[in-house]
């Protein structure tokens, strides 16, 4: 089984557009009048950026305390320069890449309605935990 896609919810389609072009080169796809926009990554990965006052009451709905979602690099140097391009692109980020969790390495942000955001290289590959020595 994969996961297929993920619906984030956003103030300003536009906005969230250009954060996931630019910094972690999703392409788009489509836009569906004002309420939402269709974005693809490198692995066919769909991410879909839509406008909470498209739907329901037209109100925005927060995302709970604990909720984030998290990209996957390969090394360490990557995150690194992950992080290098947000700062330089004006996103503020709280702490510098550190490790976590064992042996991973990374950071989190917030941006677009304030949603958490991790960036990391994991100790983990294919479900299974690997060897970082």
């Amino acid at each position: 089984m994969k996961l297929n896609h993920l619906n984030l919810c956003v103030n300003d389609l536009s906005k969230a557009k250009d954060f996931f072009e630019t910094y972690f080169d999703f392409k788009f796809l489509e836009q569906k009048g004002k309420a939402l926009i269709v974005m693809s990554d490198s692995d066919g990965f769909i991410l879909v950026l839509s406008d909470p006052k498209a739907f329901k009451d037209g109100e925005d709905e927060p995302y709970p305390k604990a909720f984030h979602f998290g990209f996957l690099v390969e090394s360490s140097n990557e995150v690194d320069q992950v992080y290098n391009r947000l700062v330089e692109g004006g996103i503020e980020i709280d702490k510098k890449p550190y490790k976590m969790r064992g042996s991973s390495y990374g950071f989190y942000f917030m941006a677009l309605n304030e949603l958490l955001i991790e960036v990391s290289c994991l100790n983990y590959r294919n479900g299974k935990k690997i060897s970082t020595e």
